[in-house]
């Protein structure tokens, strides 16, 4: 209407200005006729009907040419960007072409794939028309990926030393046990007398037997790097100290070697001590199925003090009879085979992993791959550091050469070149990227179901209402859902700890992670891990910590004075430990430290109110309540509330306090009293409470229990 209405004004005024050929010519000061109206229909008509003085009438009626809607090409499982690069919009357009339709765009991001019903919609709702895409033939990739090689022939196989796990509770004594074995100091090296990550080394018996000893850690926080040690071992020994029994961590070593189906050794350490009882033990561990030769099966129990080192021969002795019955064999010629024990970032050395080889031999030169990463073999050194040139089946060795840091607990394969090891990596990334694609398209499908669901459930109960009745219930519903305010916006933000967590080794950052994987105190704070990863606090760690105002958590790790200054002057909390429960312990304190205070209610004294009464103070009257003092006292510097029945009537401070005709600042147990409190419309009744009460703020503590 309002494109007409102009159109009509043009016309009028035109004929206004230029005279018409029906109309007499007026002089420049005559007024001008209201409208003409009827002098535009007129022209109009006469237009149309081609009557005027000299106009050719065309024959032929003129054709409008057809406006040509754009085509779009569309295919099946488009995201909103690439149909915003398809319709030559922007995605803001998308969204608009989408609006009022069952399509929750809270939800909907650039790259979040479109139904085949939207994508149509939305080409329709922009005036286009759409036509489907050429298909174009993917090739199926070929598979890269390496596998394990076919079992050995047997004839081929020669003996191999036994890998044996040492496993147990925290502090039971199993790295004194190895200490002790192989004439060392470890035990003394370590932060707090726990076993931070696994310890893997060989250790050679008088006989000229050798064995190699993984030493697992016994703290709750490394159940994962206890089940990795399993895996890999042929024979687990149980350390259960003889004074303690069967504890926690004892029982899940259990757990781990019966899943891996591994034969148990037990070591009844601690037998020195005057509490110490055995028999005790034994009897302990036979209701977790270990039974004891001596109660009738066939697990050999040995009675050992690795602190002064007795019986230790005859563990050694019964570890070997074992291994000779389980007559362990290997494969020393073909590919290599192994399992990364543990990784970490070595300075000089760069990414490190201690593993175990389990066929063929290590050179060096060979190339491996291990999960996403591969190396060609630079270096090689024992667990005293010195450098090997070779290492078979069941021997521990530190691997230097790798191009990017490997997992603990990955399966180390040979290959044959770099060429054919980076085409392994590469695919097994392709792949990882396939199977994340397709678990969020799941994630994705998934909630789209839900929001129509929901969408459809909302409509069918508003389906009886009027659309501005809709709309109202609508905005109630989703009022929840618009932005909050400035300030609301701070609050949430400060009930939220951002920290990053750096670990000497892979194992020790896993077992913090699974750890925190355990928060479930969500709704006091929020915890968020913005960056994990191995090696000393970097200043890019700090930068990091900067951007998202957190703190760092450092585990075994250093952090260099230059570090350590910049996080100084950056406001950055460095928290750096040696012993994982002590960080942990830190962490719930700052997450603590989040909490708002709350505030705790100390009731003073209770009195009741036995007259009311009015008080003239100048020209006005003032009413008092005579009262008795019935438990503790009232304290004029603090809080007052009336209550009356069950209901609270009043809460403020007294504002005058007498005994008897003086001005007090407390009344007892027992005296009576008049008062007056601040406001003055209120009015007593005889049966009304009054409590004397204080507040005090008390620091909330993060509910969180990690289990130890």
């Amino acid at each position: 209407m309002k494109r007409v209405a102009a159109l009509v004004g043009r016309t009028a005024l035109s004929c206004w200005h230029h005279g018409s050929p029906h109309l007499p010519s007026l002089p420049a000061w005559a007024p001008r006729p209201p409208y003409t109206c009827p002098q535009i229909r007129h022209l109009a008509a006469k237009q149309n009907k081609g009557q005027f003085k000299g106009q050719k009438i065309n024959s032929k009626p003129v054709k409008l040419e057809k406006q040509q809607k754009q085509e779009v090409e569309i295919k099946q499982r488009m995201t909103v960007s690439e149909l915003a690069k398809a319709m030559n919009k922007d995605i803001d357009h998308i969204y608009e072409a989408l609006l009022n339709t069952d399509v929750d765009l809270d939800e909907l991001e650039p790259d979040t794939l479109l139904d085949e019903k939207w994508i149509k919609e939305a080409v329709k709702r922009s005036g286009m028309k759409h036509k489907w895409a050429k298909l174009a033939e993917t090739k199926v990739r070929e598979n890269k990926d390496i596998q394990k090689q076919p079992p050995p022939d047997p004839s081929q196989l020669v003996p191999r030393a036994p890998v044996v796990t040492i496993m147990g509770h925290v502090d039971h004594g199993k790295t004194t046990l190895l200490d002790s074995l192989r004439k060392s100091q470890i035990a003394a090296q370590e932060a707090g007398g726990i076993t931070q990550h696994i310890g893997a080394f060989r250790v050679q018996l008088p006989s000229g037997e050798k064995i190699t000893f993984l030493d697992t850690p016994g703290h709750a926080a490394f159940s994962a790097m206890r089940a990795r040690g399993a895996m890999v071992t042929d024979i687990v020994i149980l350390v259960v100290a003889a004074d303690d029994g069967v504890m926690n961590q004892t029982i899940e070593s259990i757990q781990h070697a019966k899943k891996a189906k591994v034969p148990i050794i037990v070591a009844v350490n601690k037998c020195d001590k005057p509490q110490a009882d055995p028999k005790r033990v034994k009897e302990e561990l036979v209701g977790h199925d270990v039974i004891c030769e001596e109660f009738g099966g066939e697990i050999q129990a040995i009675h050992v003090s690795a602190l002064k080192g007795d019986n230790l021969l005859e563990l050694a002795e019964a570890t070997v009879t074992l291994a000779e019955v389980l007559e362990l064999k290997c494969d020393p010629t073909g590919l290599v085979e192994g399992t990364v024990i543990e990784s970490r970032t070595d300075k000089g050395k760069g990414p490190v992993t201690t593993a175990v080889i389990q066929r063929g031999t290590l050179r060096k030169g060979c190339t491996l791959v291990a999960g996403k990463c591969w190396a060609k073999v630079r270096f090689m050194f024992d667990e005293y550091n010195q450098t090997m040139n070779e290492a078979g089946p069941s021997i521990p060795v530190e691997i230097v050469g790798w191009k990017d840091l490997p997992s603990a607990g990955e399966e180390i394969l040979e290959v044959e070149s770099e060429q054919r090891a980076r085409e392994v990596v590469e695919w097994r990334s392709y792949m990882e990227e396939q199977d994340k694609l397709k678990d969020d398209q799941q994630a994705i499908e998934a909630k789209q179901k839900q929001h129509q669901e929901s969408y459809k459930k909302d409509r069918e109960s508003m389906a009886h209402l009027s659309w501005r009745q809709r709309r109202a219930a609508l905005y109630r519903a989703n009022k929840h859902k618009l932005s909050h305010r400035v300030s609301e916006k701070t609050e949430m933000e400060e009930l939220t700890l951002p920290i990053i967590v750096k670990g000497d080794v892979d194992g020790s950052v896993e077992a913090i992670l699974n750890i925190l994987e355990s928060y479930d105190a969500d709704d006091q704070c929020q915890l968020d891990v913005v960056h994990f990863g191995v090696g000393d606090i970097s200043e890019r760690d700090i930068n990091l910590a900067e951007t998202f105002s957190g703190t760092i958590y450092g585990f075994n790790v250093a952090a260099n004075k230059s570090v350590q200054q910049m996080a100084a002057k950056k406001g950055i909390p460095l928290r750096l430990h040696r012993v994982i429960y002590k960080l942990i312990d830190e962490l719930k304190d700052d997450l603590s430290s989040k909490l708002p205070p709350t505030s705790e209610e100390n009731i003073i004294g209770e009195a009741s109110v036995l007259a009311t009464f009015d008080v003239t103070v100048g020209k006005k009257k003032i009413p008092v309540a005579g009262c008795r003092v019935q438990k503790g006292q009232l304290d004029k510097k603090m809080k007052f509330r009336l209550i009356r029945g069950r209901n609270i009537l009043w809460e403020g401070s007294v504002t005058t306090l007498k005994h008897l005709k003086d001005d007090v600042l407390s009344v007892k147990t027992g005296m009576e009293c008049g008062l007056s409190l601040d406001n003055e419309e209120l009015e007593y009744k005889p049966g009304d409470e009054i409590i004397c009460y204080s507040e005090s703020e008390i620091k909330q503590k993060i509910s969180w229990d990690p289990g130890f």
